[in-house]
């Protein structure tokens, strides 16, 4: 009788973990299907410049700035690498584990500071748009780098604080931190 409930427990086990798997995939899949983001509003202090999304994706992959960035960095008085470099640092993350963190009091709590510095244009939904931006950024490869959470954003527009950007990354670390990655 006991190996028999052993063995229930391990099946029971099974299902639920692959049923959380399945969940996990298909909530990633449909954000990542329905909408992304196609612009950011960065602000600096008193300046606001909108960037698209596939301009910020070149900037990083390559360096290359467009006018509108490259005026914007020079009115804010920042040096492009020092953007890139934020918009490119990975973060080494297992999906799974980090989407039950993101769902417990505490990563609430995070994803609550972070959303102050990126979130909706309405500033509504900032959390479950911020966690789906996460996960789906994982999955592929089990890293977040900020041009991905940009990317995966499921808003059309997605509002950038620039001048707490390094503070973002080191939330997300926090995060990370959580689930012993």
């Amino acid at each position: 009788m006991r190996q028999h409930t052993g063995m229930s427990n391990r099946l029971l086990l099974v299902l639920r973990l692959s049923l959380g798997f399945v969940t996990l995939m298909s909530a990633a899949f449909s954000s990542t299907l329905a909408e992304a983001a196609e612009s950011v509003v960065l602000k600096y202090r008193f300046l606001q410049e909108t960037v698209s999304v596939p301009e910020l994706s070149e900037f990083a992959q390559t360096g290359q700035l467009s006018p509108a960035l490259s005026t914007y960095l020079r009115m804010a008085n920042k040096e492009p690498e020092q953007l890139r470099g934020t918009l490119t640092r990975e973060i080494h993350v297992d999906p799974i584990l980090l989407s039950k963190a993101l769902n417990s009091p505490v990563g609430e709590l995070m994803l609550g500071q972070v959303s102050e510095v990126i979130h909706t244009p309405s500033n509504r939904a900032n959390i479950p748009s911020l966690r789906s931006a996460l996960v789906s950024s994982a999955l592929p490869d089990q890293e977040i780098t900020l041009i991905e959470i940009l990317e995966n954003y499921p808003t059309p527009e997605v509002h950038v604080n620039g001048e707490r950007l390094v503070e973002v990354m080191e939330g997300i670390r926090k995060i990370t931190g959580l689930i012993g990655w």
